[in-house]
Parts: structure tokens; C-alpha cells; sequence
């Protein structure tokens, strides 16, 4: 894989919280367009790497480069205006507006975010419940509008951190849609999961996390080869 052709490359990245060493030297890339995922347990370093790419960390060492800049002195609220959007577990949207007035603040970050029009047609729930107020939301409802939200910034490089976690399993099919159409219109998705079937047939490659820094990389077609290890390194 070319350098020139990477959405983000990420070298010897280290990150601290305090005295706390997190991440041990993380090391991936990821294409234009490609889905990638993040797998591994819970403490692997999986959401603290999506938060390292953002500066969102105590410290950081290391190369990030987002579309051939290199971000590692950025400050955190610049990164986003590189077409990055970050949509954390905690989902971050506004709960005392309707959904309409979520989606009508995100600032542009770069041209080409989604129309409310695309937006309504991608998330019909959204469109349903547009005067509704964020605190009346389904927690399935609260995820859709915390992605529209990045999608309306133009923002070409999504990091996904636990999208479907406690969620019904008719939303996170229809997330599964949303992402497929996300790749489709070549955006390029860093998916840190533990649905692994849900992730599974998304996804271009698999990054596998474990204590701090990326133990293995497995395409689709070598799952059913690795099946067992990927299982150990999961803890399924």
C-alpha cells in the first residue's frame, strides 16, 4: 500500500494519560475509502487510539498524518477541520434541541457535508422524529443523530468508536446499511467495535489491539484461517 493513497497514517504512535502509558507504539494505515475495523478486548487501546488521532489525550508522541499533513502538533479542535469527524461513545449531541436544530449546527468544516434533504433520506427515524427533543430519543435514535451530525461538517474520515453498543439489533442493522452507503459515496471509516458479526462483513481489513499497540491485521479472506486466533485475542 502507497503512502500517497492514505486517508491517515498512523507511526510509533504512544499516548499517556498522566503517568499512564497507553498506547505502545501504534502503527496502521488506512486507505481512501477503506472500512477498517478495530478489534480487541476491552483495555486493548482501541477508543484511546481513535482519541489519540484526535489529540484528545493527555500526551502524545509519534506521527499522524491525515491526508498528508502531519497533525501531531495540532490542537484537538483544529484536527476536525482536516475533513475529520469523530463520533465518540458518549455521542455528544446537543439533548435540550430538537433533532432538526442538531442538524442544523454542525459548522462546515470542508464543502461537500450532506444536505438535510440526504441526511432525512439516509436516517428516515431521524426525519420521523425531527421535532423531537434529543432527551426523548431512543438511544439507537441519539447514535443516528450523533453521525448525521458529523456528516453534515463534510468531514471525509469518520472514526466510530462503539456505535451499536446496547442497541436494538433492528437499529444496528440499519446502521450496518448506513455505513455501506458511507463507503459506497467513498468515504473512508475507522470502526472501533466489539459486534464483530456486525463488523465483519463491512469491513476491508481488521486491526487487532492488544495492551496498547496492533497485534495482527486480517483481510476477509483469511477470517476463517485465523478464526481461532482472532477469538483468543477477543476473548470469545
Amino acid at each position: 500500500m502507497t503512502s500517497s493513497g492514505a486517508a491517515l497514517r498512523v507511526q510509533n504512535l504512544h499516548a499517556f494519560y498522566g503517568e499512564s502509558h497507553i498506547l505502545h507504539g501504534v502503527d496502521f494505515e488506512v486507505k481512501r475509502g477503506e472500512l477498517v475495523t478495530l478489534l480487541g478486548r476491552n483495555g486493548a487501546g482501541r477508543s484511546t487510539t481513535l482519541k489519540a488521532i484526535m489529540n484528545m489525550v493527555g500526551r502524545r508522541t509519534g506521527s499522524v498524518v491525515i491526508d498528508g499533513r502531519e497533525t501531531l502538533r495540532l490542537k484537538p479542535h483544529h484536527i476536525p477541520r482536516l475533513g475529520v469527524g469523530y463520533c465518540p461513545e458518549e455521542r455528544g449531541i446537543f439533548s435540550s434541541l430538537d433533532v432538526h436544530e442538531n442538524l442544523l449546527l454542525p459548522p462546515t468544516v470542508r464543502s461537500g457535508g450532506m444536505s438535510l434533504d440526504d441526511i432525512y433520506a439516509m436516517f428516515p427515524n431521524l426525519h420521523e422524529r425531527r421535532k423531537s427533543q434529543g432527551t426523548r430519543l431512543s438511544g439507537g435514535e441519539q447514535q443516528m443523530l450523533a453521525m448525521a451530525r458529523i456528516l453534515r461538517t463534510g468531514a471525509q474520515l469518520l472514526l466510530l468508536d462503539e456505535i451499536t453498543e446496547g442497541l436494538a439489533p433492528v437499529i444496528v442493522q440499519k446502521l450496518g446499511e448506513v455505513l455501506a452507503a458511507l463507503k459506497a459515496r467513498g468515504m473512508t471509516v475507522i470502526l472501533v467495535e466489539q459486534n464483530f458479526r456486525f463488523a465483519a462483513p463491512l469491513a476491508d481489513r481488521h486491526l487487532v489491539m492488544e495492551h496498547g499497540t496492533i497485534v495482527d491485521e486480517i483481510t476477509p479472506g483469511e477470517l476463517d484461517a485465523k478464526r481461532e486466533r482472532l477469538n483468543a485475542l477477543l476473548g470469545v
